[in-house]
């Protein structure tokens, strides 16, 4: 499918997000092993919400939709309540779905397989599976433990001091999933502080889980279901946020936006950026900070995006970069190697797709360097069948002059369904 989109003479209105995705991923798994039941609402949109549901209803999870969209009902099994799964389970092209259920499989009494799309199967698994298996553990990979799918065989599990080599939000919660069932403490030192959301959820849950600057220690324990209303999701605001930045004559406000400091690397930047921020109606729903923000037309300055930032801002350096396009000066990203091993090689498809809407862009081994020309040109260009990639070529193509085609559009469906629709209205404000 392929969307055409131009750049309208002002942009203004009000968006909601879908719901965040990091956490409802995780109010789905964690309640599911908890005891007693949960409402969860506002819960993410898209095709990876999918594959998180039907992996845990295939281990027996009671998982129903509620009265309203967005919400569903979970009845906790218990940290072994869980049943062998008659088939391979499989995690679509969801990264979260694959390492979180890893840990989750790599602790039960039965025999599983879990697998993914032609993209995860090529996504890196070895972080998680050496881990796993000095816990005690036996899982094992594709490719002398590379790749997906993954095999798990029962055995006992126990705590171990691990050292992360990278800092990875998706690492990090697979091996506290997994401590949830090991024999011992399990402490977990990190390089860089990720997204917290785990540690977050496991303490209203009930855990015995305690963070002391970098280092986390968590032991065994039963957990308590808990009601949580999801907030937006951060990483799809980035792209409206960047939208109204870079037009000349743009005024959006996005609602009941998550705040969690981990999580507001993109606002933290575009700041530095001089990006025109502005945020109302503070707030707490379930542990998590919340906001409105409301973002309008900025003369930003390019800067280096490097350092203890990235993993922060990880997923929206690609966006991030487009924003640069529009910036005074040069904008150079360093340390994002990361992004050569998501849904795409990020680095490549975002110089590419930059690139052919007259940027001025070059590709560096673990980043970007932009030089801001205030101006891109419209042209056609690929998803890559990258969700992010096709929406930040949406963006792009909002803020080019002339016509802008984004071949394989339907990717922005894995995390943002309604993105395009949103989009055709603020072509129209």
């Amino acid at each position: 499918m392929n969307q055409t989109v131009s750049s309208p003479q002002k942009i203004t209105g009000e968006i909601s997000p879908p719901g965040d995705k990091s956490i409802s991923h995780r109010a789905a798994l964690l309640n599911s092993i908890g005891n007693g039941s949960a409402k969860i609402s506002n819960f993410c949109e898209g095709d990876d919400r999918t594959s998180m549901i039907n992996c845990l209803n295939s281990l027996g999870a009671q998982i129903d939709e509620g009265a309203s969209d967005g919400e569903f009902i979970i009845r906790g099994n218990g940290l072994n309540g869980l049943i062998e799964p008659t088939d391979v389970l499989n995690a679509g092209n969801s990264g979260t779905t694959m390492r979180l259920v890893s840990g989750l499989l790599s602790a039960q009494k039965f025999y599983s397989v879990i697998t993914g799309d032609d993209s995860l199967r090529f996504r890196p698994m070895k972080r998680i599976i050496e881990p796993l298996n000095l816990m005690g553990a036996k899982v094992s990979g594709r490719d002398n433990n590379s790749y997906a799918p993954l095999t798990f065989h029962p055995n006992n599990l126990s705590g171990i001091e691990y050292s992360m080599p990278v800092s990875s939000a998706q690492l990090k919660s697979c091996l506290l999933i997994a401590s949830l069932y090991a024999q011992g403490e399990m402490i977990i030192n990190q390089p860089s502080n990720s997204r917290d959301h785990t540690e977050r959820m496991l303490q209203s849950m009930g855990s015995n889980i305690r963070t002391e600057g970098l280092q986390i220690t968590m032991s065994s324990t039963e957990l308590n279901c808990i009601d949580v209303q999801i907030p937006c999701d951060t990483s799809g605001s980035a792209f409206w946020l960047v939208a109204a930045c870079c037009h000349p004559n743009a005024k959006i406000k996005i609602n009941n936006v998550g705040m969690n400091p981990t999580r507001t690397g993109v606002i933290e930047v575009l700041k530095m950026m001089g990006a025109n921020l502005h945020l109302t109606n503070e707030s707490f729903q379930g542990g998590e900070p919340v906001a409105d923000i409301i973002a309008s037309s900025s003369k930003l300055k390019g800067i280096e995006i490097s350092g203890e930032i990235i993993p922060r801002v990880v997923d929206e350096l690609p966006i991030l970069a487009l924003a640069s396009c529009f910036a005074d000066g040069k904008t150079i990203i360093k340390n994002a190697e990361e992004l050569r091993v998501k849904e795409s090689d990020r680095i490549a498809a975002t110089v590419d797709s930059l690139k052919k809407l007259s940027a001025s862009i070059e590709e560096l081994p673990d980043g970007m360097e932009i030089n801001g020309t205030g101006a891109l040109t419209g042209s056609k260009v690929d998803s890559h069948g990258d969700h992010r990639i096709a929406m930040t070529n949406g963006i792009a193509g909002l803020l080019a002059d002339g016509v802008t085609t984004v071949e394989n559009s339907e990717a922005a469906s894995v995390s943002y369904p309604n993105f395009w629709k949103e989009l055709t209205l603020i072509q129209k404000a």
